[in-house]
């Protein structure tokens, strides 16, 4: 036990450093709209702008919150394959295996930044009950949870698809407490330096939960993508894993042959 305690504190201390460098180094990043969270505990629901999104939310998000973190990247073992399939198996095949090296190289740091880090695991198979428990009795203890719920699905050139399964924390919260949660859209704009807080759209615990689900993630994606073409021209960075000269604008992009 002393030897357990011993290691976790040595990952804490290792956590800690590896933060100040990531916090020294990374690009200050302002919260714009913070007036619209609201008083009560909410799912904060944001573009996941590859890992800037839960960088710039672990780092500058206001007040106490956790944040959904794949449970993949919090076991060293289950990292390299992960982490290779999810952000580097369309590089080009001359260089994978400098990138099949790194997510073996990556694994103890990201199991010990992400153990340690505000975060909440995300499973991908029957266990994602305890994920739903354990967002529900964060939210009860009145912290807020951010959720990156994009999956490669494309939406339009600001988002991508939302996977609606967050939703159902908000049917177990109001089950046990008897309150409708809000959801909070965020727009995360690292070309800016800035990440916005937009209007939250309310659970409706009457409405039938599949309904809901298509109406929240319908509107927290419009919102999210009212925001970002209302902002001054800029790159947005996509879910997707594409080559920098490949970002979108944040401009409204026509359907073709509008306009004739």
């Amino acid at each position: 036990m002393t030897n357990t305690h011993e290691t976790a504190r040595k990952f804490n201390f290792l956590y800690r450093i590896i933060k100040f460098f990531v916090w020294l180094f990374y690009p200050r990043t302002e919260v714009v709209g913070a007036e619209n969270l609201p008083a009560e505990p909410a799912i904060i629901v944001g573009n996941h702008s590859k890992m800037n999104g839960p960088i710039a939310c672990e780092l500058y998000f206001p007040g106490k919150r956790y944040i959904w973190c794949a449970a993949e990247m919090m076991s060293v073992r289950e990292v390299p394959a992960y982490a290779f399939r999810d952000f580097w198996s369309h590089k080009p095949a001359w260089c994978r295996w400098w990138f099949r090296l790194l997510s073996y190289i990556i694994a103890p740091f990201s199991s010990c930044i992400f153990n340690n880090a505000g975060t909440i695991a995300v499973y991908r198979d029957r266990r994602i009950v305890h994920t739903f428990h354990e967002s529900e009795a964060r939210l009860t203890e009145g912290a807020s949870v951010i959720i990156f719920p994009e999956h490669d699905v494309p939406y339009n050139n600001i988002v991508c698809q939302f996977q609606d399964g967050f939703v159902d924390v908000a049917r177990m919260y109001y089950k046990k407490t008897g309150r409708e949660l809000d959801f909070v859209p965020l727009y995360v704009a690292p070309a800016l330096k800035k990440m916005y807080i937009g209007r939250p759209v309310r659970f409706d615990a009457s409405a039938p939960i599949k309904e809901e689900k298509e109406r929240i993630c319908r509107l927290l994606a419009e919102e999210i993508t009212d925001i970002a073409r209302r902002l001054p021209l800029h790159r947005v960075v996509p879910y997707q894993n594409i080559p920098k000269k490949e970002y979108p604008v944040n401009t409204q992009i026509c359907e073709k042959g509008a306009g004739n």
